[in-house]
């Protein structure tokens, strides 16, 4: 596997993993993010850096971005995105 495929799983992985959340719940932290060091599937190191924000409007739908890259790489890095939606938000 190549390094930007090991990133790319790791990263959709992780992205995965952070929509679990739902908006009711993420709302009440958003705007947040945190880095840690982890490990892609081909076991190389890494920096996990996962955030949440505010799409266009605070209280709005919710940004979801999961950034993976090996320590001192971080421009050549995989950034994957996704959108949770107000819309048919409980809360």
């Amino acid at each position: 596997m190549s390094l930007q495929d090991d990133l790319t799983a790791a990263a959709q992985d992780e992205l995965d993993r952070a929509m679990t959340l739902g908006w009711a719940q993420l709302s009440k932290h958003t705007p947040w993010g945190d880095t840690f060091e982890g490990f892609t599937p081909e076991g190389r190191d890494v920096c996990f850096e996962r955030a949440y924000m505010w799409e266009h409007e605070t209280g709005g739908d919710i940004r979801v971005e999961v950034v993976v890259y090996e320590p001192r790489s971080y421009e050549d890095g995989v950034r994957l995105t996704r959108t949770i939606t107000r819309e048919g938000a409980e809360g």
